[in-house]
């Protein structure tokens, strides 16, 4: 594609990056469909997203958690669209429930995205790595298998300050509260609210997320992590005690027990509309499994504001306009070589 180097002809071009990037992927229109959905565009799609989440896990255990965390900070404000892997000033990682997002998590969806482009053109959204990556890592950590539903189109902009706030905070103590968030994402059963929480079985956090839980709760367990957290502030601590690496039924059994870590942890096991489901999923890893696998289908297709519409990113971290803006200016600096799409 020839550039030009009038104000107008950049005006073009990035109208006509736009108008590319929809026209590549007609597909991502269709109604949003589970496993073979890319499998003509893209066949070798599932087996470079696993491989590739593989090899990270094994470098870097802590990796399934950080994508979990992501993922659902990505689901719950306006829909699993990828809005949260936009970067830059405005953008949802600058938003205070996002700012402890793990960089190297975020970094590893993008380099998986580059892959999938490389072998396969730009026929895959962000979204769709994202969701696959992360039910990789819940496979791979010991955890269930279930359909990704995929189709999702990337946003073209991040979700409003209030849509991030309303994430649901670990300092919730009030299960109403709590399924009130949920409800209003499509997940109006309790099980999906007590099922969604047990992906706390594989996560680590920092004192300041539980200090509240430490000071309002005086039993052993509190007062350890207390003792924890004045020894060593900067120590990470296991969301699930009994098998922080594994994605097991941990921690229910770590809940029965008074023994979590977050104030909306303990709401689930002192409330007594959840207390019946979290003992359910302690007694059986299977019920936990099989309600987790439905719950989560359930969160991959929360309702988008607008309707699934969007682009395919080249960059998860930016909108395709803004990369074409980019390229303007960069081969200005060129003396007004050519590029193309």
């Amino acid at each position: 594609m020839a550039m030009a180097s009038s104000s107008g002809g950049a005006g073009a071009l990035v109208l006509a990056f736009v108008t590319v990037a929809v026209l590549l992927s007609p597909a991502l229109s269709a109604p949003l469909d589970g496993a073979g959905f890319h499998s003509a565009t893209c066949p070798q799609l599932e087996s470079i997203v696993l491989s590739s989440v593989q090899a990270a896990l094994q470098r870097e255990v802590a990796l399934a958690a950080r994508l979990l965390r992501i993922f659902f900070h990505d689901c719950f404000p306006q829909g699993c669209d990828a809005s949260v892997y936009l970067k830059g000033s405005g953008t949802e990682q600058a938003m205070g429930p996002n700012t402890t997002l793990q960089p190297r998590a975020l970094q590893l969806v993008e380099d998986i995205r580059a892959k999938v482009h490389a072998a396969c053109g730009a026929t895959v959204s962000c979204a769709d790595i994202s969701a696959l990556a992360t039910r990789d890592a819940v496979v791979l950590s010991g955890g269930p298998n279930y359909t990704v539903p995929q189709g999702q189109f990337d946003s073209l902009a991040p979700a409003s300050q209030n849509a991030v706030n309303a994430l649901p905070s670990p300092a919730t103590s009030s299960v109403s509260a709590l399924a009130r968030a949920f409800s209003a994402k499509g997940l109006r059963d309790l099980a999906d609210l007590v099922a969604l929480s047990g992906a706390h079985t594989v996560g680590r956090t920092g004192c300041p997320f539980f200090r509240d839980r430490a000071q309002r709760m005086d039993d052993a367990f509190s007062r350890r992590l207390a003792a924890n957290c004045s020894a060593a502030p900067t120590r990470l601590q296991n969301l699930d005690v009994v098998t922080p690496d594994l994605f097991d039924n941990g921690y229910y059994k770590a809940l029965v027990n008074s023994q979590g870590v977050f104030t909306s942890d303990m709401a689930l096991i002192k409330d007594r509309t959840t207390a019946p489901i979290v003992r359910q999923f302690a007694q059986s890893k299977d019920a936990f499994f099989a309600q987790f696998a439905k719950s989560m289908a359930k969160l991959a297709t929360a309702p988008r504001p607008g309707g699934n519409v969007g682009e395919i990113r080249r960059s998860c971290f930016s909108p395709n306009a803004r990369r074409a803006i980019d390229t303007v200016v960069d081969a200005g600096e060129e003396e007004g070589f050519a590029a193309s799409a």
